[in-house]
């Protein structure tokens, strides 16, 4: 167990033994409390001060299945307060498997510095020289570094966006197949990375080096069991593998959730054409990949490979979110225009949901009709050339809605909406106003206690139950993102007998006694760190409101406004 501490002022690599106030956490845990104990809350995000730090979750590395996520946390230059992260991919597992607890980079390299952090299957780190680099897109960086440095190995790395400082910048990382199409995209982290002269990660997969189990039999019995129930569930044993996340796009269109050219509507007329069947179908007679396996440990498969008529490949994984950001909410039909923005969002280095909704902002302010897919295609790559426009584009819909004086902008905390439209589920409105991540549907996603077709007892037209849905699920995300499951295998814990396992698992690894209470104690610590950085760095209750179009505008086809007044908002954090 170590921290590897790399100081890009002084182009030095250290070990450090994991501090005591970080023993026993992981990902989101560990980098929520370190970033709140060591960065100056009012700093300059893309200043020397802010740290940058990659966690992978506290089962990273064990024998437990989906379990490679990794956290990566700073103060974002998109919303000014605390950011994690979160992706999968090959990375998390890498780091585990040599030891690594936590990576974390301050300082700054000078002005147009540009270094590359290379870790061996001994965990010795290295940073070299890579100005040979600088400018690169992500692709291109990968198959160059691979070609260098061996394939056995997972790669981290920013795009030009990155280098640029652009808000929206995202951190790309390897899959399987050693392609950076892995996102931990949201609250502009890539520009942190940039900013600090670091433009990739070289992680060797071949450590073996892993935190020892206290009770390895335990933890490999309790492991052996939550597979099974992952693998026994319907949506994650049949319906994931089949449609991927984007089976989501008809249930959430046919609930009038599904935001729609720039959130005017929530049904889109085009949804059957972008639906997670007919991508699977294209998939299938193209000779692409559906059941794609993308992540370390997975035993899903979610993921898929995209090819174009001629069945070469476009872009993985196609997902739920980046199919309304590129489809629905900029009035978009065309599965392979959304495939080849998808492509362009990962090889630039940029999140496909903040992109897409920067694109549709500028659509709604006239700049290009909504459904122009060759107009959205061009101003995505403007971004990369570093245009005075594609800078507004890469800094995020806020900076587009400025530009434009226009007032139509779903942003919170300056970070854009997810796929799910608060008006038609209204505790979505309260997880996208309160999170301290902005608007983050994976910090609280509570469509499926909102909607019936998923099992949902709530009302979700009514302010009734949603302020503490938002908050119970926040709470116990937040120790979800810390433990590193994926969230698609939740399904493994979602019955009383299930998560009894994870703490069983945790437990396990630890030594010591693990509970209901002591996980809402994991998910409290993280949100009262989140909380306490963002208060130092100026937020206010009124930043824990939505935008006035959610409760001026009624949604079609319900014609439903946001009911979850300001004051209810506020109350969602009086633990």
């Amino acid at each position: 167990m170590k921290f590897l501490c790399v100081d890009m002022s002084a182009k030095t690599v250290m070990e450090q033994t994991v501090p005591d106030a970080y023993l026993g956490i992981g990902g989101r845990a560990l980098t929520s409390s370190y970033i709140n104990d060591h960065v100056p809350a009012t700093c300059d995000p893309l200043g020397p001060d802010n740290v940058l730090i990659l966690a992978p979750g506290y089962f990273s590395g064990t024998p437990l299945v989906n379990t490679s996520r990794l956290s990566v946390g700073a103060k974002s230059p998109l919303t000014g307060g605390i950011k994690e992260s979160n992706v999968g991919g090959t990375v998390a597992a890498a780091l585990a498997n040599l030891g690594i607890t936590a990576l974390v980079v301050d300082g700054q390299a000078a002005a147009g510095e540009c270094w590359v952090l290379n870790i061996d299957a001994g965990g010795k780190a290295t940073l070299v020289d890579a100005m040979n680099h600088k400018g690169s897109r992500t692709y291109a960086l990968v198959d160059k570094l691979k070609a260098s440095h061996g394939e056995h190995s997972s790669i981290t790395c920013i795009g030009p966006a990155g280098e640029m400082g652009l808000s929206a910048a995202s951190i790309q990382t390897t899959d399987l197949d050693g392609r950076p199409c892995r996102a931990a995209g949201r609250g502009g982290l890539g520009a942190v990375m940039g900013a600090k002269g670091l433009k990739a990660i070289i992680v060797s997969r071949g450590g073996k080096s892993a935190d020892p189990l206290a009770d390895a039999q335990a933890f490999k019995a309790a492991a052996k069991e939550y597979a099974q129930a992952v693998k026994a569930d319907e949506f994650s044993g049949e319906i994931l593998p089949a449609l991927g996340s984007a089976c989501l796009v008809a249930p959430i269109n046919e609930a009038g959730a599904l935001p729609t050219r720039n959130a005017r509507e929530g049904q889109f007329e085009g949804a059957e054409q972008i639906s997670g069947e007919t991508m699977a179908r294209i998939i299938r007679e193209r000779g692409g990949k559906n059941a794609h396996k993308g992540c370390a440990q997975c035993i899903i498969d979610c993921s898929n490979e995209f090819v174009d008529p001629d069945g070469r490949y476009v872009t993985a994984s196609l997902e739920y979110e980046t199919i309304w950001s590129m489809g629905a909410m900029i009035g978009n039909s065309d599965l392979d225009a959304i495939a080849r923005l998808d492509f362009l969002c990962d090889d630039i280095g940029l999140d496909t949901i903040s992109t897409g909704v920067a694109v549709a902002v500028a659509m709604d302010a006239g700049h290009k009709p909504f459904g122009d897919a060759a107009a959205a295609i061009r101003m995505v790559e403007e971004v990369a050339t570093g245009s005075e426009f594609g800078k507004l584009i890469g800094n995020g819909p806020a900076a587009v809605g400025k530009h434009f004086n226009h007032p139509r902008v779903p942003v919170m905390k300056n970070q854009s909406m997810a796929a799910y439209d608060p008006r038609a589920i209204q505790g979505m409105a309260v997880t996208y106003a309160t999170s301290p991540m902005g608007g983050d549907h994976t910090a609280g996603w509570v469509v499926d206690q909102n909607l019936e077709a998923f099992g949902g007892r709530l009302d979700r037209f009514s302010a009734k139950g949603q302020v503490q849905a938002s908050r119970d699920t926040q709470i116990h995300m937040a120790a979800v993102d810390s433990v590193g499951i994926c969230d698609f295998a939740q399904t493994g814990l979602s019955t009383p007998e299930g998560i009894a396992t994870v703490y069983r698992m945790v437990a396990a690894k630890s030594g010591k006694p693990f509970s209901d209470q002591s996980w809402r104690e994991l998910g409290l610590r993280v949100l009262r760190a989140e909380r306490d950085f963002n208060r130092r760095a100026g937020f206010t209750p009124a930043d824990d409101h939505l935008p006035r179009m959610f409760y001026e505008e009624p949604l079609p086809p319900h014609n439903t406004v946001v009911v979850v007044d300001d004051e209810a908002m506020e109350k969602t954090f009086d633990f």
